[in-house]
This record gives C-alpha cells, sequence and structure tokens, in this order.
C-alpha cells in the first residue's frame, strides 16, 4: 500500500496511507538532555536502539485490551517487524492537549500545590490538561476553559475524563500484577468526522510513572520488566 509522510515527529513519523488510515512508525530517538533520557524534554537527547520496537510492543499490549473493554482508541493493527502501527484518522484537540491522570502527588502537581499536600499522598484517580506549548511550559487548562476558548464541548470533556480513568485503571491493575505501582501517566485524545472521542498517540513506558518498593522505574528498565 502507497503510503506519504506527512509529519515528523520527534519519537515517530506519520504517513497518510492510500486506505484513508495513518501509518506511525516508531523510532529509536528519545526525548532527553545531554545524552540522559527524559520523557519530560521537548528535544531529542539521545538514540536508545530497540526503544522504539518496546513502546510499539507496549502500546499494542494496552490498545489491545482497551479496545477489548469497548473503551474506543485510534489503534487498528500493529507490524512489529517494521515497527509501525496503523490508526484511524483522528482530530487532535486545538493545537494539542495532554491528559493526565494522577494516583500519587508527585512531579509537578506537588511542585505546584505543596503548601496543601504531602509529596507522595494518594490522589483519587485525578485528571487534569495541559495545552501542547514548550514556550509556555504546557500550561494547565480547566473544563471551562477549554469549552470558552472552543477547544472542546462539555460532552468531550467529561468523556475524556471518564475514559481516561477507566484506562488508567487497566493500565494500573497490570502494573500492579507485576509487583508495580503507577503514580501517574499520560494520554493523548482526539475525534472523528462526527465528533466522538477516542484514545490517540501511544502508551508507552516514557509516558507513565511508575514504582517498585518505593523506588522510581526509568521507562527502558520498566519495558524489560513489564514483558519479562
Amino acid at each position: 500500500m502507497e503510503k506519504k509522510l506527512v509529519y515528523t515527529g520527534k519519537t515517530k513519523n506519520v504517513y497518510a496511507l492510500e486506505n484513508g488510515n495513518y501509518l506511525l512508525k516508531f523510532k529509536d530517538d528519545c526525548t532527553g538532555k545531554d545524552g540522559v533520557f527524559d520523557p519530560g524534554e521537548n528535544s531529542i537527547g539521545l538514540t536508545i536502539e530497540g526503544v522504539g520496537d518496546v513502546n510499539l510492543r507496549m502500546s499494542i499490549y494496552f490498545f489491545e485490551k482497551i479496545n477489548a473493554a469497548g473503551i474506543r482508541t485510534h489503534f487498528i493493527s500493529a507490524d512489529l517487524n517494521d515497527t509501525t502501527m496503523e490508526v484511524l484518522p483522528a482530530k487532535v484537540f486545538g493545537k494539542g492537549l495532554e491528559v493526565i491522570c494522577r494516583y500519587k502527588a508527585v512531579g509537578s502537581f506537588y511542585r505546584r500545590y505543596s503548601d496543601y499536600v504531602e509529596e507522595g499522598a494518594d490522589l483519587p484517580a485525578y485528571v487534569e490538561m495541559t495545552f501542547k506549548n514548550d514556550e509556555k511550559g504546557d500550561p494547565l487548562v480547566t473544563k471551562d476553559g477549554l469549552v470558552v476558548l472552543g477547544v472542546m464541548t462539555e460532552e468531550q470533556y467529561d468523556a475524556i475524563r471518564e475514559m481516561t480513568q477507566q484506562i488508567t485503571r487497566i493500565v494500573a491493575d497490570e502494573m500492579a500484577v507485576r509487583g508495580m505501582v503507577l503514580y501517574d501517566i499520560k494520554f493523548e485524545y482526539g475525534y472523528d468526522a462526527d465528533g466522538k472521542v477516542m484514545l490517540i498517540d501511544e502508551i508507552a513506558s516514557g509516558n507513565m510513572r511508575v514504582y517498585k518498593d518505593g523506588k522510581y522505574i526509568d521507562p527502558m528498565t520498566l519495558s524489560e520488566l513489564f514483558f519479562a
């Protein structure tokens, strides 16, 4: 099938397919700084052989579980030999939106609200959204803000929040089976021609914070432990 490059991303390239779907090509490039991997960085810092393969492998595993649970995603199929994933077309919200679900008060949440919460305190699957904007430091945005700005409808927001909590529970349960604890996780969503919300992008170790025996597990180690 013919494919046409439409977008070159930091960790994936996107191709348009003849059938109207898209193909994501996972790369071994990682975000980081000075040769050190950091999922929070905005630039490519290093290349780790096999990281594209393991990110795709984890994405397949979770997308299949999420689809089976009746939650809409863009996932259709994948080819591990080619490190590619075929997905449904979807529009992103605004110029890009990240959705975070938190079980523990760590990271930027704790930095913002440390006057009110202990570090590592339990959170009730707390959902927050930020605009993808490196220059502005990925600003937080409320439900009212998203509606007022015309980024999404109230119904779309409510659907994303509910889906996020359901998907996070699926991921957390899989980690727990392997003796690990999910602290927080980051997702991206899009919508189809009818405005229906679906989970897009990937579900890889670099998008989540996971601990084992009270210690943080770096993404590459997490991938190895997950498939051990």
